[in-house]
């Protein structure tokens, strides 16, 4: 049975993938590197960023405190005082800050690694920045648009595990099923936001209690979808904006693993790991869970 790595830390992982020995033959990348008119063929960079702390990532960081408390009723504890659409805290917010800065900074970590980039690009030089629906990444997102300057894009498909939903799925009761803000509500909190035609007046989520099982094959039609951007050649640097489980997931879609296998890719709030596509036919995880934006104090989980 696929579960959720909670709890599992994974701070620094270098992990190298020849794509058309491995990943190429399964998504179809050429097995040599194109070059067109004589020049280099582009690349793309994949940001993963969890987002910042919300009001239930604070309740389970209470509940984890109770030591007398077995797993199980820990779990029960935590799905009792969750909500379905969690806001973000107020240290949350200030995580969302500071994140904005690190990623619109001149002398961000990565600058003295990266090519020059183009002067209406700031920072990490994010061509699209891309978000779930759900509210905790739509805050955390906001910020980060205004210091790039660069409007998000809501990708339904990139939500947590679980969609929005009330209720214990590990009890009797039956789990009432949450569809989610409106189309009205995201625009009247984010009007710059790009919403697909999916997110209605109805909301955008009718499917209760989400299965790690269908987590993980969303992922696998996430991770399809990257894979088929960079076969194109698009020259882009693009941030995801998701949530822990999702994220672990997508990782390992990415990289054809199995999803069964005893590997997790742990991400506190506001961490941040990055994937390459490279022009010579590698796929390359460069970092993954950075935090270095945030003082010992404000990282959370």
């Amino acid at each position: 049975m696929v579960s959720s790595p909670f709890g599992f830390y994974n701070h620094y992982i270098v992990l190298c993938l020849k794509s058309r020995l491995f990943i190429g033959q399964k998504v179809g990348f050429s097995k040599q590197p194109q070059h067109r008119n004589g020049k280099k063929d582009k690349t793309m960079h994949l940001f993963i960023i969890r987002h910042a702390q919300s009001t239930n990532n604070q309740v389970a960081e209470l509940v984890e405190t109770n030591r007398e408390a077995t797993k199980a009723a820990a779990y029960d504890d935590y799905m009792a005082k969750r909500e379905p659409e969690p806001p973000l805290t107020e240290l949350g917010k200030a995580q969302a800050r500071l994140l904005a800065e690190h990623l619109a900074g001149v002398e961000h970590a990565e600058a003295p690694h990266e090519h020059a980039q183009p002067q209406h690009r700031r920072g990490y030089g994010f061509t699209r920045i891309l978000c779930s629906p759900m509210l905790r990444t739509l805050q955390t997102v906001q910020p980060i648009s205004r210091a790039l300057r660069l409007p998000p894009e809501v990708w339904i498909e990139i939500h947590e595990h679980g969609g929005c939903f009330h209720g214990n799925p590990r009890s009797a009761n039956p789990v009432i099923n949450f569809p989610g803000m409106t189309r009205q509500e995201i625009l009247a909190m984010f009007p710059d936001y790009t919403l697909p035609a999916e997110i209605t007046e109805q909301g955008w989520w009718s499917s209760g209690y989400e299965e790690i099982t269908g987590c993980c094959e969303r992922a696998t039609k996430v991770a399809h979808t990257l894979h088929g951007w960079a076969e194109a050649q698009l020259d882009e640097r693009i941030a995801i904006v998701s949530h822990g489980t999702f994220a672990d997931a997508l990782i390992k879609a990415l990289f054809k693993q199995d999803f069964e296998a005893p590997i997790g890719y742990y991400h506190y709030n506001t961490a941040i790991t990055r994937i390459d596509w490279t022009a010579r036919g590698y796929l390359v995880l460069r970092y993954a869970n950075r935090i270095q934006h945030l003082p010992p104090p404000m990282i959370t989980k």
